[in-house]
């Protein structure tokens, strides 16, 4: 999820203080993958993705990934359902079109790059200006939306576009669940973007349709690129060909090295917080990720 800096004290879920043993250990400063933690209360940051999973759920996710580990798959196929949920059947109302739906999916098949391929499935429009303005990770708004419109099954990805307008998740720019959330709710399942991001919006800086190909990251099993920060000893986003970096990083910076002299951070992966004009690649290393935790928490 994207938020502005205003939102970041008030939605850190603090566990400093919880230690991890062994095997697998957490950083303590990501207690929530997503969610910024106090060390990062005072980036300049526009807007933060604050997709969230607990250090306890990466704790057993990856866990699981090391006892049982998923072989490569071939390129997956993966159906979209798209809810549009308007807040009065108007464009600027989130009511928008389907060709820039149509144009948003070539985008994210292009961010992919062939190693998954999504297919529209199906567009639903609703119109309900609560679940458009307060829709929210774990708010009754979003499990009232999820419940009456999610489709398909554990591999079909749902995308849900609101306005984040008031409540907690006012700001978003998007927010996603992770593969190994889905057992303990299907309904839940998703992706939910801000209508604006799509090609074409209005919302400066993020309006190339990246928001969207990064949340799908998430849904995938992607973390954030500085997860873990420069403490790669505890796992960082379990991602080999990811540099470290300390930190999110704001608008496309030059020679950004902030964990190893002369080590690019990877400002421009897709799973960084960078503008869209500044985003271009996902890695192979990411990509066998992904492929592993969809063997895993969504066999075909």
């Amino acid at each position: 999820m994207l938020y502005p800096t205003w939102l970041n004290v008030f939605l850190f879920l603090g566990a400093a203080g919880v230690v991890l043993a062994s095997p697998l250990e957490v950083p303590e400063d990501h207690s929530s993958v997503g969610l910024p933690s106090a060390k990062y209360a005072t980036h300049p940051l526009d807007l933060w993705c604050g997709t969230v999973i607990s250090r306890d759920d990466i704790l057993s996710a990856e866990n699981a990934m090391k006892e049982s580990p998923a072989g490569a798959a071939s390129p997956s196929e993966i159906n979209v359902y798209w809810t549009v949920v308007s807040k009065d059947g108007t464009v600027a109302g989130g009511d928008i079109s389907t060709p820039q739906i149509v144009d948003q999916m070539q985008e994210l098949n292009n961010n992919y790059g062939g190693s998954f391929t999504w297919t529209l499935a199906g567009i639903s429009r609703v119109v309900n200006a609560e679940w458009h303005d307060e829709a929210s990770p774990n708010t009754p708004q979003q499990t009232a939306m999820k419940t009456a419109h999610r489709q398909g099954g554990r591999r079909d990805l749902n995308v849900y576009t609101v306005g984040f307008v008031s409540g907690p998740g006012k700001g978003l720019l998007g927010y996603a669940t992770f593969p190994s959330s889905y057992g303990k709710n299907p309904t839940d399942d998703g992706v939910v973007i801000h209508f604006a991001t799509l090609p074409g919006g209005s919302m400066t800086h993020y309006n190339l349709g990246r928001t969207l190909s990064h949340e799908a990251g998430h849904w995938l099993g992607l973390y954030h690129t500085f997860q873990g920060g420069c403490a790669q000893s505890s796992g960082g986003d379990f991602v080999s060909d990811t540099p470290a970096e300390s930190s999110p990083t704001s608008g496309c910076p030059n020679n950004k090295t902030s964990c190893s002299p002369g080590v690019q951070d990877p400002i421009h992966n897709y799973m960084d917080y960078s503008y869209d004009s500044c985003m271009d690649q996902f890695t192979a290393g990411q990509m066998e990720r992904a492929a592993s935790q969809m063997n895993m928490y969504r066999p075909n």
